[in-house]
């Protein structure tokens, strides 16, 4: 079952699970992936929580203690989510060591209200960091314009960043733009830049999901030609951009002062369309020093039947931005496309938030022990 991903991870794809819960963890589902499934890192985000803590398994002590002790649901909702990250940290600790680092990691988002607050982001990202208190640790910060600063300055404060919400070309050179200049600031802080760690999250299946419904809006045979290319072929020429920007002068002096490239991860890689193989975005996005975060059902999928050939982006940068080309050519803005999916991934994430809030709190007043 395991040898598509065994030759994943051979490729120098790291395999992280998109997903977490208490139930995941007490299980031992958490750990029997990690050494039979190749997976070597996790990451949440507030929809992944909702869902987790909506299911109510294995929530119910400390909900109770949370509700005994009237904390307000925002607090409830902090102990909650830290504490599972922090144990599938701890469990995620071992991998973490062997790979210097580089994996074994779990990512925690900032509270997504908070996308369009450069203060505050910075403000959330350090408390998290301090509430998990472990060094195999992520903190998402979006790659929202205000995001982009607070990256820079967590990122000089030592502590170790997911980017999320990565959908354009030039937001993404922006992005690896920020974290240079966070590790420059590490570095004149006198920090251990071998320390700092960071991945930029660039989303997948979603983009080919918008333009695929404004490619059948038009219905035409030269724009269903188009249909499921483009996704692909952003994610590989945001490779192509990872290659230039880590071999730049600017970068050498870093690295020669220890620090590690910011991986290109693979996000949103569950395909949406059933006319779409599966494993669509595992098996054509394979290159060196990349992370693909699977939902389960597409870890399941590339075990079971993925076909991993070698490096899938070498050699297609030319053949990609054509494809880019086409969609314009079709009256589809791409620029439109990228910021409305931004917007989007925002307003998602923030209403995953509020349904946590609102559950979270019904269930603090149904725990909470009757006075007298």
């Amino acid at each position: 079952m395991t040898d598509a991903l065994k030759r994943l991870s051979e490729e120098g794809v790291a395999i992280w699970l998109d997903d977490l819960s208490r139930q995941r963890i007490t299980s031992g589902n958490l750990a029997e992936l990690i050494d039979q499934q190749h997976v070597v890192g996790v990451t949440t985000n507030p929809s992944i929580f909702q869902k987790a803590i909506s299911s109510g398994d294995g929530y119910e002590q400390q909900l109770t203690d949370l509700a005994a002790r009237k904390v307000t649901v925002e607090e409830a909702i902090r102990m909650i989510t830290t504490a599972d990250v922090r144990d599938a940290a701890d469990i995620l600790r071992p991998v973490y060591d062997s790979t210097d680092g580089q994996d074994g990691r779990v990512s925690i988002e900032v509270d997504p209200r908070l996308a369009h607050n450069t203060a505050a982001t910075i403000a959330e990202a350090k408390q998290l960091a301090w509430l998990v208190d472990r060094p195999n640790t992520l903190i998402k910060i979006p790659a929202t314009k205000a995001g982009l600063p607070a990256i820079t300055e967590v990122i000089g404060l030592g502590i170790s960043v997911n980017v999320t919400l990565i959908f354009s070309l030039e937001r993404y050179r922006e992005v690896m733009e920020a974290y240079q200049a966070g590790l420059e600031k590490a570095k004149e802080r006198g920090l251990d830049l071998s320390t700092i760690h960071s991945v930029a999250s660039f989303f997948v299946s979603r983009v080919d999901t918008e333009i695929d419904k404004r490619i059948d809006a038009l219905g035409t045979d030269e724009a269903k030609a188009a249909r499921g290319k483009a996704a692909l072929a952003n994610a590989r020429l945001a490779y192509q951009a990872y290659e230039e920007v880590f071999s730049t002068g600017r970068w050498n002096i870093l690295e020669s002062a220890g620090a590690n490239k910011q991986r290109a991860l693979w996000a949103s890689t569950g395909v949406k369309d059933k006319a779409y193989k599966d494993t669509l975005y595992v098996d054509d996005l394979v290159a060196p020093n990349t992370v693909n975060t699977m939902p389960e059902a597409t870890l399941e999928a590339t075990a079971d039947h993925g076909q991993i050939t070698g490096n899938t982006i070498a050699g297609t940068y030319e053949q990609a931005r054509a494809e880019l080309d086409a969609v314009e050519k079709l009256g589809i803005s791409y620029d439109e496309v990228v910021q409305l999916l931004e917007d989007e991934g925002v307003e998602k994430f923030e209403a995953s938030w509020n349904d946590l809030l609102t559950s979270t709190e019904a269930e603090l007043a149904r725990l909470a022990p009757s006075e007298g």
